[in-house]
């Protein structure tokens, strides 16, 4: 296999994913969101691994059927948008009192449906960018860089991760066996004569695992003093904080993007001082390990200019960043949509997933 065909580093993936939903998250502009949509489209096409599946589609239809919803939801509760435009009234069951902000029909302007339209978008866009990073870099794969801090959790995700699927080839396999027998495999008595086997199964698997994990050293003990546990705890409780606070500060316009950055950024450092003093206790080796080159550092950058530009556009308050729900279209800021181009780079310069044999 060639230097440029090679699964790139999960972490550079997710990364870039992260970037563009942190930009998704601070706009409402329709353009803007349906060009970050169409860059994850277009990365994905290019750069996703043909031998894995791609889960990117399910994530557009999810997102698809949440604006249908809350459009849906829009016309028959409303949003509190009071609009000049009315489209159409429905007839308007009568509420007490107490429920009088609420309504259930009435009327439907255009201004509301704008801003449920661009408000799910938006929504829908996040998605898609979390898909993309599935589709690019399956979840598994990441779970193999976990810090050593983490890897019980991470050895307990990779089994059920690997487990779930079994489970559904198993039953699959029992209900091919039946019909060779004789039974249709409906009905909830067939279903309860096919979960025994299923589980029968799983549980001879789990022993045979649990067997060979133990036999290669997993869960041994670790020799750790107080100090250095309690340091750890408070590094990470801290961390955490300032992780939370970051991110509300940085989804909160009315907080400022600009003060959450710092916060989510230093929330980091300190988790990352945790679970660094963790892993100073128990090293841990791993197995052909994805290289790191100038392409995983230049896609991470890819991603993080839009998210950086949207952050500060939003905070600064650019025209057409966050515009409002009006019968014209809303102006489109250039730079915006020059830096959500930037996260389509990768799709050239990164290296390509080998192709299956034929």
């Amino acid at each position: 296999m060639s230097a440029r065909e090679r699964l790139q580093h999960p972490a550079a993936w997710w990364l870039w994913g992260l970037g563009l939903a942190t930009a998704a998250s601070r706009t409402t502009n329709p353009m803007v969101l349906l060009l970050i949509i169409g860059v994850c489209i277009l990365v994905v096409s290019e750069r996703r691994d043909p031998s894995a599946p791609n889960p990117l589609m399910a994530f557009v239809a999810i997102g698809a059927m949440v604006v249908i919803f809350r459009l849906v939801m829009t016309v028959i509760l409303g949003n509190g948008v009071r609009g000049e435009t009315v489209l159409f009234t429905l007839p308007q069951i009568p509420l007490p009192e107490w429920a009088s902000f609420l309504r259930i029909g009435g009327r439907v302007s255009l201004e509301s449906l704008l801003y449920a339209l661009y408000d799910a978008l938006r929504l829908a866009a996040i998605l898609a960018c979390i898909g993309a990073a599935n589709a690019l870099a399956s979840p598994r794969r990441l779970l193999r860089y976990l810090p050593a801090t983490l890897y019980d959790v991470g050895t307990a995700i990779v089994v059920g991760l690997t487990f779930a699927p079994q489970l559904l080839s198993d039953a699959r396999s029992v209900r091919s066996a039946r019909a060779l027998r004789g039974h249709d495999g409906r009905g909830i008595r067939e279903l309860a004569r096919l979960a025994v086997p299923v589980l029968e199964t799983a549980f001879a698997r789990s022993l045979g695992l649990a067997a060979s994990m133990e036999s290669r050293g997993y869960g041994r003990a670790i020799r750790t003093t107080a100090r250095s546990r309690r340091a750890a705890s408070v590094l990470a409780v801290i961390g955490t904080l300032g992780v939370l606070a970051g991110l509300y500060g940085l989804l909160d316009s009315s907080v400022g993007g600009v003060l959450g950055l710092p916060v989510l950024v230093i929330g980091m450092l300190v988790a990352a001082a945790s679970l660094a003093i963790g892993a100073s206790r128990d090293g841990r080796s791993g197995h052909r390990r994805d290289p790191w080159t100038w392409t995983e550092t230049l896609t991470v950058v890819c991603g993080a200019v839009p998210g950086a530009v949207l952050v500060v556009a939003s905070a600064q308050g650019w025209t057409g960043v966050v515009p409002l729900p009006r019968a014209e279209a809303p102006p489109l800021p250039v730079i915006t949509v020059l830096a959500v181009l930037v996260a389509a780079l990768p799709a050239w310069f990164t290296p390509r997933p080998r192709r299956a044999l034929p």
